[in-house]
């Protein structure tokens, strides 16, 4: 009992040794007492503000140390910021807070680049490695972190890991969305989707060889499968279809123009479309039209916390963008581009000028009549709004304005005076849209999209020697509305359901002045949708499956439609990749050409809806089966297909030949093979693709039944390389193509009783076709908050004359003339671009 009384007096005398001796080695005072008996010592001064330093105590620094020493113990026991000013003045300042660390999703653990984390000092972004820097008011302060498909996180800064720059996960929410099964298909930023789709991601997007700066029509073109038979991008064949047969959407709208320089470049600004996806086949149910593919641009749905903007230059264009913040739920983008051929000529303006306006009009009337003043302009302008109210709502809003213009004298002498008249073609296309998200529960959401789209092709011909004006106008007006269901009953299962109502209205009209003649052709054409889709993967995602169905009614008509369709990825030791898609299509809008001088010669084009007669309904079935192989940086890609499209009319193929202007519907079958071989190896990117075509018209009602598309590329082979660093991107590539088909005069017979003696239909062929493109690009920070990027490309640096069509026409003596269109020549560009962040 003594031992125990012993021991416990022993105890308790060191117990309560501590605090007393803790106080003596280190005794607290107010930092106001500390800071006074410094300034005695030292010969100093201390500013603050009486508020900061009021409730902090510390121990007083040891005497020995010296004014240096004294101020960083202050810094380390306060949390305060101590500056010297002079010599003998210091100011005391609150130290800022902030938060950094890496953003990682909390299932993969991949990096998640372009999170927007707000506060109440500001915002900013994470980067391509999830990383971040996010500046702090106090302790308190409420931290916003928003990332598309993953759960909003709203926390205190207190109550993260500040010590240090942490890891923080981000859950994903529970939605089935396209994951990448390809990455870098050909170059970093394009990527090839479970569900059979590439994506070109611009944020990400290294460099393409003849492209200065990104241009969305030109980039798809890269793809096996894919090309410009004119080198326009308002004429993209997708697997032997015509450009009609392409389904451009630009955030949900549907767009009927696509190029400026009537085709030469893409209209859409890539400043303000983040990302790009193309889709051959296997198309969800939620689109319709497009029978021979799908081009959806879209931006991302993350607000933007921060101020951005650039100007940039180039030989074709100026064009500026900005990205503001609309406080802390919303955000606005605008970008605009406008031709610089007001101010001055560039060679590349000249090229591009002189390959439209070739064969036309504008290059070349009648003898007794001249042109002068011809001037050509295009600008547009798109604007994006975004606005998130709460965690569960998103809101967008969206405008696009474009414009090609075009106008000329013609000039002519009548009794010994001159007589000017002017001509003139524009075109224009504006549309708006609105979307509407809400997550009601964390498993189902439901989407609205509103918008109309509106285009208007006009041209007015002075023809001065009949003293007589021909306006033309083309029109299309459309109204979509499309409600969604998103349901996600696990990580693996979800089911998408939806109404789709479009109204369309085409008009066309023809009007001559001397003699009076006018035609107003005018149709309305209403449809609805219905659509339903399972989406479906396996727990490890080696299996993925995309099925569903879409029945649609034509109400003008009393037509119904259904159409199947799917997509099924399947890994195989995870090297391979099986993918298997098929689709039914339609679509009621195409483009006809009623005669070669239609607007000027420059625009032959013009939109009409079907009328379920002579203007058929455009129905297509297609299939592919694909097998990729990657690996050590190694990809092998093969795909197959098969594809059918009836309800086409000789006037939407372009024919100019002895079918020019005959008019019948019929159908036309393309199979294929694509192929591609790409090589990665540290900063290098190299890839060959094949692309073989097989595609044969069927026209009941001709002379020839059976003969060669107009689109019939049989081969083609597209080869380039590409060295990327941070700073600097070179490309280079190669593309070679069989000639298009054609149909040749009977040699030593071209004429008989006045007319064209044509041989078989296209059953000749142009030359090869062949171009050697490079281009490079550099980027410099000029600062923190600026950065210069320049480039340079030559598109044709061999300079080749590579023929695009031909057709016969009869001179003034009757004989058979050949025309020969030729391609651009050498085309130089070069750009240079300031951003500002």
């Amino acid at each position: 009992m003594k031992n125990r009384l012993i021991l416990l007096f022993h105890i308790s005398t060191i117990l309560f040794s501590i605090p007393f001796f803790g106080q003596q080695t280190e005794t607290e005072e107010p930092l106001l007492n500390v800071l006074a008996e410094l300034q005695k010592r030292y010969q100093v001064r201390f500013n603050y503000a009486s508020e900061l330093i009021e409730n902090i105590k510390i121990a007083k620094p040891d005497t020995e140390l010296g004014l240096q020493g004294v101020i960083e113990f202050l810094k380390n026991r306060t949390g305060l910021d101590f500056d010297f000013i002079s010599n003998q003045v210091i100011t005391i300042k609150a130290k800022p807070l902030r938060l950094c660390g890496f953003i990682r999703d909390k299932d993969s653990g991949e990096p998640l680049p372009y999170v927007t984390l707000q506060s109440s000092k500001g915002g900013t972004v994470s980067d391509e490695n999830g990383y971040f820097e996010l500046p702090v008011a106090n302790a308190s302060d409420l931290i916003l972190i928003r990332h598309f498909g993953h759960k909003t996180v709203r926390r205190e800064y207190r109550f993260f890991k500040t010590g240090d720059c942490g890891t923080i996960h981000l859950v994903p929410e529970q939605q089935l969305l396209p994951e990448i099964v390809l990455s870098d298909y050909l170059i970093r930023g394009l990527d090839k989707l479970d569900n059979g789709a590439f994506l070109l991601d611009f944020d990400r997007f290294s460099i393409l060889p003849g492209l200065v700066e990104e241009d969305v029509l030109q980039s798809v073109q890269a793809l096996p499968g894919i090309q410009s038979i004119d080198e326009t991008v308002s004429n993209i064949n997708i697997r032997g279809g015509s450009n009609d047969q392409n389904l451009i959407l630009w955030d949900g709208i549907k767009m009927y123009q696509s190029g400026h320089f009537f085709g030469l470049i893409s209209m859409y600004n890539p400043q303000i479309t983040q990302k790009v996806t193309l889709q051959k086949n296997g198309t969800s149910t939620a689109f319709t039209d497009g029978v021979s593919g799908t081009i959806a641009m879209s931006t991302d749905k993350n607000i933007n916390p921060n101020f951005n903007s650039s100007i940039g230059i180039n030989l074709i264009d100026i064009n500026g963008f900005v990205d503001a913040p609309l406080g802390k739920n919303a955000s606005i983008q605008v970008a605009a581009r406008k031709a610089i051929s007001d101010f001055f000529e560039t060679p590349t303006y000249s090229e591009y000028f002189n390959r439209i306006t070739r064969n036309t009009e504008i290059d070349s009337n009648v003898e007794s009549v001249t042109n002068s003043n011809v001037g050509f302009d295009f600008y547009d302008t798109s604007l994006r709004l975004l606005y998130r109210p709460s965690d569960k709502d998103f809101v967008r809003l969206n405008f696009i304005y474009t414009a090609n213009e075009v106008a000329f004298d013609e000039n002519a002498i009548f009794d010994g005076s001159e007589e000017i008249k002017e001509s003139r073609l524009d075109q224009s296309s504006i549309a708006g849209g609105f979307y509407y998200s809400r997550q009601w529960k964390p498993n189902f959401t439901t989407e609205l999209s509103v918008y109309e789209t509106d285009y208007k092709l006009r041209a007015i011909n002075a023809n001065i020697l009949q003293d007589q004006r021909f306006l033309q106008e083309n029109k299309v007006s459309e109204t979509g509305v499309r409600a969604m269901a998103k349901s996600t009953f696990s990580e693996n299962l979800g089911w998408n359901n939806g109404y789709h109502f479009t109204e369309t209205k085409v008009t066309n009209l023809d009007d001559v002045d001397n003699p009076i003649f006018r035609r107003l052709d005018g149709e309305v054409l209403r449809t609805h949708g219905l659509f339903t889709e399972v989406n479906w993967s396996t727990t490890n995602k080696e299996t993925i499956i995309n099925a569903g169905v879409r029945f649609n009614y034509l109400d003008k008509y009393q037509k119904q439609l259904w159409e199947p369709r799917l997509s099924l990825n399947q890994k195989i030791l995870d090297v391979f990749n099986l993918e298997l898609l098929g689709e039914f299509k339609h679509q009621n809008t195409s483009q006809v050409i009623n005669f070669q001088n239609d607007f000027l010669g420059i625009e032959k084009r013009r939109w009409q809806l079907s009328n379920d007669a002579n203007i058929p309904i455009i129905k297509s079935k297609q299939g592919s089966l694909g097998l990729s192989y990657k690996e050590d940086g190694w990809l092998v890609n093969a795909v197959g297909f098969i594809k059918e499209v009836e309800g086409i009319t000789t006037q939407s193929q372009g024919f100019l030949d002895r079918y020019e202007f005959v008019r019948t519907s019929g159908k036309y079958d393309a199979n294929g093979i694509e192929l591609l071989l790409r090589k990665q190896l540290q900063n290098w990117n190299m890839w060959l693709s094949y692309g073989y075509l097989y595609s044969q018209y069927t026209f009941a009602e001709l002379e020839e039944t059976h003969f060669r598309s107009n689109f019939d590329i049989t081969h083609s082979v597209s080869s380039g390389i590409t060295f990327s660093t941070q700073k600097l991107h070179m490309a280079a590539g190669v593309n070679w193509r069989t000639g298009k088909p054609f149909t040749s005069s009977i040699t030593g017979n071209e004429v008989v009783n006045d007319q064209i003696n044509y041989a078989e239909a296209n059953g000749s062929q142009l030359e090869d076709y062949v171009r050697l493109d490079v281009s490079a690009i550099y980027k410099m920070e000029l600062g923190k908050k600026m950065r210069l990027q320049a480039g340079l490309s030559i598109w044709n640096v061999l300079d080749r004359e590579n023929p695009i069509n031909t057709f016969y026409r009869l001179s003034a003596q009757q004989n058979a003339q050949k025309v020969l269109q030729g391609s651009l020549g050498i085309t130089p560009n070069a750009m240079i671009k300031i951003a500002f962040r």
